[in-house]
């Protein structure tokens, strides 16, 4: 691993792959077989479990949680102590009260878009999907897959508009189409989607 910044207090798995470019700051947990692409920023006390995909340009914000088996697309943005969660059916123990092993369940998924945002505190429920460039606002609770462009807000989640690359909310013109505020795009909606024109 070259050009990669790893504070003193992280702990890095030496079976994980970090791309060039990439930090990970104080107290962050990287496991085993885990795949960081480059210019990746890993936030404090965040935690990436055992073969988790990172694509490039990532962040990760402080007490980020993404549990196996998640996959992040490039350009993914997870926001302060949101959890990407791994389990459908959580329990300690099996039926008859003996401590649960890895091998009695089957981890499942989150799976993040390119240049989606997680807000801070929000919660995905595996398994998920968080289509692209959705925005899931701070501690919403995602149960449900998010169509790519969504704007979803709440407990549970739900969508409210639409945003953009950059993020904004989308505006809708006289003839129909979406146009985003600050760079000028425009989108269409056609059964409840939505595409770049």
């Amino acid at each position: 691993m070259t050009d990669v910044t790893v504070a003193p207090t992280a702990d890095l798995d030496p079976r994980a792959e970090v791309g060039a470019g990439t930090r990970i700051w104080h107290l962050a947990q990287i496991r085993e077989d885990a795949r960081l692409g480059r210019d990746c920023n890993i936030g404090r006390g965040a935690y990436v479990g055992p073969g988790v995909v990172i694509g490039d340009n990532v962040k990760l914000q402080n007490h980020a949680l993404v549990y196996e088996p998640a996959r992040l697309a490039d350009g993914v943005f997870i926001g302060p102590a949101a959890v990407l969660t791994n389990d459908e059916y959580p329990r300690a123990v099996t039926p008859d009260g003996r401590l649960k092993t890895g091998d009695d369940w089957t981890a499942v998924g989150v799976t993040i878009g390119e240049g989606a945002a997680i807000g801070a505190r929000a919660v995905c429920v595996a398994p998920v999907t968080v289509g692209r460039w959705a925005l899931v606002a701070a501690g919403a609770v995602v149960t449900k897959d998010v169509p790519d462009f969504a704007l979803v807000v709440g407990v549970p989640a739900r969508r409210i508009g639409w945003v953009g690359r950059a993020g904004r909310p989308l505006t809708r013109n006289a003839d129909g189409v979406w146009i985003c505020p600050e760079t000028g795009a425009e989108h269409h909606e056609t059964d409840g989607l939505l595409t770049e024109a």
